[in-house]
């Protein structure tokens, strides 16, 4: 029987085959590698990407908010004018109330009395004077209850005259100030 080696054939065929499982594991890790490599640089590029984003936006934000600071100070400017308006828009309607308030005083004072004292808080007035007799007063408060510019008048205090009879008497009261279109209302 004749002896055939088969040993170096074996030999050879193992040898070529770890060369092709080194080269295909050799293949695989670089391209593991490339990969690996590939979504790093993917994640890298979408992580500077995003901050880029995020940095813009924060550029943005600020500009909204110095704007929205604006708007916040233009809106108090607005708010501020518009109660100067109001304000001279109410003295401009009120401005021929005082004239109408004097006219009132002078014509509404009967004679044998005189006022020391006018007091006006808002639309109530404070009213201190001197009168021959408490009828006086009386007349007066009737007369400051027909006009049409005061109302409800209420006598705080009233003072006789001295022991002897003589000088007047001291009085005080108070009123509300009204217009004709208002009724019984204070101004």
């Amino acid at each position: 029987m004749a002896r055939i080696n088969l040993l170096p054939w074996r030999e050879t065929e193992r040898k070529r085959r770890q060369r092709e499982f080194g080269m295909a594991t050799l293949f695989a890790v670089i391209l593991t590698g490339a990969t690996c490599g590939g979504v790093h640089f993917f994640i890298e590029n979408s992580i500077q990407h995003q901050e880029n984003r995020n940095s813009y936006l924060k550029q943005e934000i600020a500009a909204v908010d110095r704007q929205i600071k604006e708007i916040d100070k233009l809106e108090k400017q607005k708010a501020q004018l518009i109660a100067r308006m109001s304000v001279i828009q109410q003295l401009q309607s009120s401005r021929p109330m005082i004239v109408h308030l004097f006219d009132e005083m002078a014509s509404t004072i009967p004679d044998g009395s005189f006022l020391t004292l006018f007091k006006q808080s808002g639309g109530e007035l404070t009213i201190s004077g001197r009168a021959q007799s408490n009828a006086r007063v009386s007349t007066y408060m009737r007369n400051i209850e027909s006009s049409q510019w005061l109302k409800t008048p209420v006598l705080q205090e009233i003072t006789a005259k001295q022991k002897t009879g003589e000088g007047l008497n001291n009085f005080k009261l108070t009123a509300a100030q009204t217009s004709p279109g208002k009724q019984g209302g204070a101004n």
